[in-house]
């Protein structure tokens, strides 16, 4: 499968991401040992699962000041989380796989650098915090 050709959906606002990364599943490890159990190894069992925090990177534009807002806005409104969609394209752009992800909001929001003597397109990256998303194949 290819992986240049998705679409990020933020409650109704589809916006052109050149890359997302971040995805990562994990279980927190509860080790038992029982006092019976002096020569044998420990039973293992999974804990919480831990989600990781998704990175987007896109294109600035003059007057998009969505990401901005969203960062600000988060800082006294506990309702600004967003679920957010993540959808991976075929060749027919149909989707292949999909990311439902839960109440994220921004942690981190990282404008371009600015460099005299570049060509370089401004890339703004922004990293989420979430309550954990499910991936389906579709």
């Amino acid at each position: 499968m290819s992986t240049f050709r998705f679409r990020v959906d933020w409650e109704g606002t589809k916006i052109g991401f050149q890359e997302v990364s971040g995805f990562s599943f994990e279980h927190d490890v509860i080790s038992y040992e029982h006092g019976a159990m002096a020569e044998s190894v420990p039973m293992k069992s999974p804990g919480k699962p831990k989600y990781g925090e998704i990175t987007l990177k896109s294109g600035m534009f003059a007057n998009d000041e969505d990401s901005m807002n969203w960062f600000n806005a988060i800082k006294t409104d506990d309702e600004a989380r967003r679920n957010i969609t993540i959808t991976m394209l075929n060749a027919k752009l149909e989707p292949v796989i999909v990311w439902e992800v839960r109440k994220a909001w921004v942690k981190k929001l990282d404008p371009a650098s600015l460099k005299a003597g570049s060509s370089e397109a401004a890339i703004e990256t922004m990293t989420l915090c979430n309550e954990g998303y499910t991936q389906k194949m579709v």
